[in-house]
This record gives structure tokens, sequence and C-alpha cells, in this order.
């Protein structure tokens, strides 16, 4: 079992590296808090679910979005709040003690991050895809939540390449080179699974995507917001299945090239369920042709490094490995190589 004093603490240093100050000073709060056996170690002591005090704060935020804790409301930009890390802790500690119950339930619930930054890597994928293909895209995304970055192609990249009129703009989107932005992408069927998979329609929905938004960085939720209101002009299917059974038995198709997305949630799948993906997208690989082509793009964590690499692996071939850039978690900016 893992310590929720060391999951608070590691959160807190990720926090503050990736320029989210004051979630960075609330975590750092409560893992003392947990320490001197507060409200914290209450509500978390004996708790191993992956993510936790990403769970805790998203299910706080919820609380905030909902109306229902303006002490607290009063430090969070996503309510029109001014981020004050030192002030927020107080206001913080408060809540988790008059919502205790509620708080606790909301743990149970695992977290749901529809990141729109991460576009910015795989539209530079699948650019890169196209270009060496010539093919139009069969779209298949591992983990896709609500569906959001299925619809990729349609968010403006650095004033170079998607619909000008976007809501979704992504002005640092690439820096140190641009994909292939002439390569004449074009999605054919965008399908992804989940296992709890979101309606972006759904306004309850909404709410939990945004509450796992960190709320001292007003960008990411404009950027949520504005993907919502795009995936209503534009249609995707998610279905809610695992990753493993998503790819069973999955089959190049004649005339486009099948690409099979995932980020940032390979850490979250078991051994065996990653071995089950990795074996069908061998033998997928394996009967690929020129004209019926697989492609696998991956913006996942290597190691303990703050960059996550965006990789590639193209067939028919011998399916290798390889690096196209590499970004921040939250996907923006991407450098290419």
């Amino acid at each position: 079992m893992t310590d929720p004093f060391d999951v608070l603490r590691f959160q807190a240093r990720y926090c503050a590296d990736t320029g989210a100050p004051m979630y960075a000073e609330l975590l750092a709060r409560a893992a003392d808090d947990y320490r001197a056996g507060g409200p914290v170690a209450r509500l978390l002591r004996g708790r191993d679910e992956r993510a936790l005090a990403l769970r805790l704060l998203g299910t706080v935020h919820r609380l905030v979005l909902e109306g229902r804790v303006p002490e607290l409301a009063a430090h969070y930009p996503t309510v029109g709040g001014t981020a004050d890390p030192l002030a927020a802790w107080p206001a913080f500690r408060a809540v988790l003690v008059e919502h205790e119950d509620e708080i606790r339930a909301g743990l149970a619930d695992p977290p749901q991050t529809n990141e729109v930054g991460r576009a910015a890597a795989l539209a530079g994928g699948l650019l890169t895809v196209a270009a060496e293909t010539g093919l139009p895209v069969r779209l298949l995304e591992l983990g896709a939540s609500a569906g959001l970055n299925l619809r990729a192609d349609h968010f403006r990249y650095n004033d170079a390449y998607g619909p000008t009129d976007s809501p979704v703009t992504l002005p640092e989107a690439w820096r140190g080179g641009t994909p292939p932005v002439d390569a004449g992408l074009r999605i054919v069927e965008r399908l992804g699974c989940d296992l709890t998979p979101l309606d972006p329609a759904d306004p309850a929905a909404r709410l939990r995507l945004l509450s796992y938004v960190w709320p001292d960085q007003p960008e990411r939720a404009r950027r949520l917001r504005a993907a919502l209101e795009l995936a209503a002009r534009v249609p995707a299917t998610v279905v809610r299945q695992g990753a493993g059974d998503f790819v069973a038995g999955l089959e190049p198709r004649e005339g486009v090239v099948t690409v099979v997305w995932h980020s940032v949630m390979w850490m979250y799948l078991p051994a065996e369920e990653q071995a089950r993906v990795t074996a069908s997208l061998e033998a997928a690989g394996a009967a690929a042709t020129a004209t019926a082509p697989l492609a696998h793009l991956a913006f996942e964590v290597w190691g303990t490094d703050l960059l996550y690499p965006l990789t590639l692996r193209l067939w028919p071939g011998d399916g290798r490995t390889r690096v196209l850039g590499e970004g921040a978690a939250h996907g923006v900016p991407m450098t290419w190589f």
C-alpha cells in the first residue's frame, strides 16, 4: 500500500513543477495535516486508490463549481476567484470537515481528465502518419473519456493548422519546428473507448471534467469549455469498454490508415491488460499492408521525466518505435524533433 502522505507530497511537488502553485501549497499543507492526524487523515487513512490526491482535489473542486463553498471559491479562478496559495488552505480544510462524508464518497470515483492540450501531440502525430501513408485516417482512441481529442483536427494550432474559426485554439502548441501541416489530413472515423465514458452534452459530465482541471491554470479550463462547445458540432463515438477488449481482434482496413492513439492512461492499465493491447497491436501490424496500414501513437510517461515523448509505430514494416517529439503532461507546448 502507498502511504497517502507520500502521495500528497509527490503530487504537491509535481504541481509546483508544472505551474500550479495553489494546488502545490494545498497538497503540501494537506500532507502535514495528514501527518498530524487532522481531517485529511480521517479522509485518506487506509486508502490506496490510484491518483488519490487528484481524487481529493477534484471532489473539492466540484463543490466549488456547484457554488456550495463560497469562502473557498474566492480562491478558485475557475469561478472568478483569485488564486492565493496561502489564504486558500484554511477554507480548504474547513470544507474537508464540513463535507467529510460527501468527499469520502467522491474519493471512490476515478478521475476523468480529458486534457485538450494533448491534442497538440495527437494532431502532430496524425499529420505525420497522413504524410507518410497518403491515406485518410480511421482514428481509435484508448481511454477517450468524453472523446474531445477525437476532434483534434478541428482545433487551431500555432495559427498554422486547423480551422481559423475554431473555438479551440492552441497558439503555442508546437515549438522547435512543426509537423507536416500540408499533409492533407482527413479523419473518416472517430471511435474511442473508456470504462466510464462521459457525454460532452451532459451538464453533470461537463462539471465532472472541469472539476479535474487545476483551478490556477485557467487556460486549460478555457480550452476544455471550448472543446465541449465544439463536440456538439463534430460527431464522435465513445463506447463503454476496456482497452484490451476494444482492440481485441483489431484488423487493418483497406483504403485507410488505422491509428490507435492514447495519452497518459497506460500507467493506469494492469500489466495483463497492457500485454493484451500490445499483442493485439502486434497482430494487427503483422496483417497491415501498404493500402491498409496501421499506426500506434502514444503520448505516455517514460521514467520520471516531466516531459512525455510522443512515439509512433507504423506498419507494414518492422513497427519500430520512433520519437516524434516531447511535451509536458498536459500536452502543450510540444517540441518537435
